[in-house]
């Protein structure tokens, strides 16, 4: 089975679950024998809530009959997190909850012109994000994530000293 395939099988029974607790499956990746499962909610997630995900998606994946069962082929090591602070875009409403955010983007080589694309996301639909003025189809990303842009210091007036 491909690791599309178990993904999207284990977002589908692992999400009401964590949902019950008030926590948002925001991605599952499946990387070769280890399985990510990245949770957030409104103000981020602390240890208490990646424990509480962890022992959810556990029992689920963990279960010897039922919805649970073989799931993931093989033996696995499940890694639960918080999506960070330079969290991945993989999907439009991860793109739609950015807009406003820096961003930085790797497009596919088919795409002409400049490949890597910075700035500022402006706007995110179903079908596509603007950075920079460009709109460009997430068919044609690759890769993106929002980029943490640390605060300029207020040193008051220039060249005074405290």
């Amino acid at each position: 089975m491909r690791s599309a395939e178990v993904s999207e099988r284990v977002r589908d029974l692992v999400a009401p679950s964590l949902e019950e607790v008030g926590l948002e499956l925001f991605d599952v990746e499946l990387a070769g024998n280890v399985l990510r499962i990245v949770i957030d909610r409104e103000g981020g997630v602390d240890l208490d809530a990646v424990s509480q995900a962890t022992q959810r998606v556990s029992a689920l994946l963990d279960c010897d009959e039922g919805a649970g069962k073989e799931i993931v082929p093989g033996r696995y090591l499940l890694e639960v997190s918080s999506p960070g602070i330079e969290r991945p875009l993989r999907t439009p409403t991860h793109f739609q909850r950015a807009v406003g955010s820096s961003v930085a983007l790797k497009l596919g080589p088919e795409v002409g012109g400049e490949r890597r694309v910075e700035g500022v996301l402006e706007a995110a639909d179903g079908e596509a994000a603007t950075v920079g003025g460009r709109t460009i189809p997430y068919v044609d990303i690759e890769r993106a994530h929002i980029r943490f842009v640390w605060p300029q210091p207020n040193r008051g007036k220039a060249g005074a000293r405290p």
